[in-house]
């Protein structure tokens, strides 16, 4: 294979990565791609990066590259700059003393690629390359790859004690691959799930973050739910109230709202959603995004119910359009234009029994979504800033000093400007002001 048999990755990596690869070689030492970048080619997927393996110790690949990074020099890792990319080389090792269940506290440098690659996690990820294409492939990875097959190199237990993701790794390849996970490997995974009690939060997101971002997150769910792994985080995860009807349309949503419908599905209220994306160390703006969202869904259906009112369906047939459109207006003003789009794209996605609310409040709801996007339009100025008025003019023309008085007050004017009530002149929002303040 040479560079150009490179097929799914971009060719000026391939090239510089050869180059690294030659340039080790030249002088006496092996070297090849492996992880993977090799698994993705054989695969037929995108590449973005190419990690690279060698018998040269970190020291001598120093000396030979003029732009190199040590990124992990104790455990063999330098990261080599060469023509704008970045590659991480590795010295052939083998590990051992894994005290935190994740990183080895001893790594020894060897010479036997062999001996690097029976380390490694998968038998997919255990693959090499050389500058040519000659693979070296000692435990059956690329027939595991044909045969859409998860599996361990060596004994499953073993990998699982050592490095605990590992386990939550190997249903996040299954599901974005849409491979089987191997009888044994399997088997090992149960055996040693309590290990994943040691694996920070953090590290955990991040593995279900790429499977639920994936072709095929049920798959994975579905996985996750038999071997019970999610009962053995640090924090609680539970998915296994979820409802898997709600969750059909998940892949037409993008990544982030994907977790929103999984809050959802699992009819979490937005205060515990709150508490279990702080817990799973979500972004602050991430887990915002995620409880606005829960927060507009309970509040929708309350109002909605509220304005269908009753209990007898007769009573509600005629809907109060212009009630619902205010109540949308109020939301916007709360929660923003674009956790209204977020919750819209839900409600697409979500099967209307779901809900489970009676006929007429769901008419309601039916309704708002059916107008919502025409309100949100209309609805021009719905935050404070965009009022042709500040709060100092108000405290001047009122003469008056500032208090709870004048938030109130803005918010009135701001309610009465998006819901087209007023213009959104200073004139105007003066009069209506004294107006407000006259009455009360």
């Amino acid at each position: 294979m040479n560079t150009n048999t490179w097929q799914y990755a971009d060719q000026e990596m391939a090239l510089h990565g050869r180059e690294v690869i030659h340039t080790l070689t030249a002088v006496g030492h092996e070297a090849y791609w492996v992880g993977g970048c090799v698994r993705d080619e054989l695969l037929g997927r995108a590449i973005h990066d190419m990690d690279l393996t060698t018998s040269a110790e970190p020291e001598q690949v120093i000396a030979l590259f003029p732009h190199v990074i040590p990124t992990g020099i104790q455990h063999g890792t330098v990261t080599v700059m060469q023509g704008g990319h970045a590659f991480e080389v590795t010295t052939f090792r083998t590990e051992s003393g894994y005290a935190d269940h994740r990183r080895p506290t001893e790594v020894a440098f060897v010479k036997d690629i062999r001996e690097d690659l029976m380390r490694r996690d998968f038998t997919m990820n255990a693959i090499a390359m050389a500058e040519h294409g000659e693979r070296v492939d000692p435990f059956g990875g690329e027939a595991d790859l044909r045969a859409a097959l998860v599996r361990c190199v060596g004994r499953a237990e073993e990998r699982f004690e050592e490095d605990g993701l590992r386990m939550l790794r190997c249903i996040r390849f299954a599901s974005v691959f849409r491979f089987r996970v191997a009888f044994n490997t399997w088997k090992g995974m149960i055996r040693r799930r309590e290990k994943l009690r040691y694996i920070a939060m953090e590290r955990v997101r991040v593995e279900l973050e790429k499977m639920l971002a994936g072709p095929d997150p049920l798959r994975g769910l579905e996985m996750l739910g038999r071997s019970g792994l999610l009962g053995c985080t640090k924090v609680s995860v539970p998915w296994e109230q979820c409802e898997a009807r709600a969750l059909k349309g998940i892949v037409q949503l993008q990544e982030e709202l994907r977790w929103g419908l999984l809050l959802m599905s699992c009819r979490l209220t937005s205060e515990a959603a709150d508490e279990l994306l702080r817990a799973w160390t979500f972004s602050n703006a991430v887990r915002l995004r995620l409880v606005h969202l829960l927060e507009w869904e309970t509040e929708l259906i309350h109002s909605t119910g509220v304005i269908a009112g009753g209990s007898v369906p007769e009573e509600s047939d005629i809907i109060n359009v212009e009630a619902l459109r205010r109540s949308w207006i109020r939301l916007l003003i709360r929660l923003g234009k674009d956790i209204a789009s977020d919750w819209l794209d839900l409600y697409n996605t979500l099967p209307a029994s779901f809900r489970g609310l009676p006929p007429w409040v769901e008419k309601h709801v039916a309704k708002t979504a059916e107008l919502a996007s025409l309100w949100t339009k209309q609805a021009v100025v719905v935050r404070i800033k965009d009022l042709n008025i500040t709060g100092n003019e108000l405290v001047q023309a009122m003469n008056r000093p500032g208090g709870p008085w004048l938030g109130q007050l803005i918010e009135q004017l701001l309610q009465a400007v998006s819901c087209g009530d007023i213009p959104n002149e200073t004139e105007t929002l003066l009069q209506e002001a004294k107006r407000v303040m006259s009455s009360e």
